[in-house]
């Protein structure tokens, strides 16, 4: 802590450089290789395997590194939004500009130690077990659309950088494909798209060529 950001950048350079040196390990080994009938062939399979831990291990090691030196420069690495490159800015800026956009939008709360997924779960699935013994859905409905905690998170805010644009802004992005009402939408948007296109035909345009 307190250090120069530029020293802090030519530490994160060097260890940038050493995984791009460290060769990519190979998932899966030949299996003829691996069962050779010959002596040389079974050792030099050993020494390959223990090659690769070894180079595993340095880059596991560089990863903790890594992760360590950001926490101690208190700072956040980001994918950009709209580009192939990443974009590295202090996490209190990230902060600000959070708060800033929240307070901005009114549209979302942060829960801080409070989860309420549990309870969203129980009365969701209580709600489709209602309408299976009131037979508005099927059984084959009711276990399509069932929730298993394990399978399920709270749709969540967060944000890409747009590098390309003075200032750094954010971009927000909804993350909510796990939401736990996830599957009740799709189930609904099957049966009502069809309808809605049929009867929006006549005023829908699909191309530019029926302009």
């Amino acid at each position: 802590p307190g250090r120069p950001l530029q020293q802090f950048m030519a530490e994160l350079d060097v260890l940038l450089q050493t995984l791009h040196n460290v060769p990519t390990i190979d998932k899966i080994i030949n299996k003829d290789k691996l069962f050779g009938i010959e002596m040389n062939q079974n050792k030099s399979i050993v020494e390959l395997i223990n090659s690769q831990a070894s180079q595993s291990k340095i880059v596991t090691t560089a990863k903790v590194k890594l992760k360590h030196k950001f926490k101690l420069a208190n700072v956040i690495v980001q994918k950009s939004y709209k580009s192939k490159v990443f974009h590295s800015g202090k996490i209190e800026d990230y902060r600000k500009k959070s708060k800033e956009y929240m307070e901005k939008a009114q549209a979302y709360k942060c829960l801080g130690k409070e989860d309420p997924l549990p309870g969203l779960i129980q009365r969701t699935n209580k709600y489709l077990l209602d309408l299976r013994l009131a037979k508005w859905i099927t059984q084959k409905h009711y276990e399509l659309l069932s929730i298993k905690s394990n399978e399920v998170e709270l749709a969540h805010l967060y944000y890409l950088p747009k590098a390309h644009k003075p200032g750094t802004p954010l971009r927000p992005i909804i993350s909510g494909l796990k939401h736990p009402t996830s599957k009740i939408s799709k189930f609904l948007d099957d049966l009502l798209r069809p309808l809605f296109d049929k009867m929006a035909q006549e005023t829908t345009v699909s191309s530019g060529f029926e302009l």
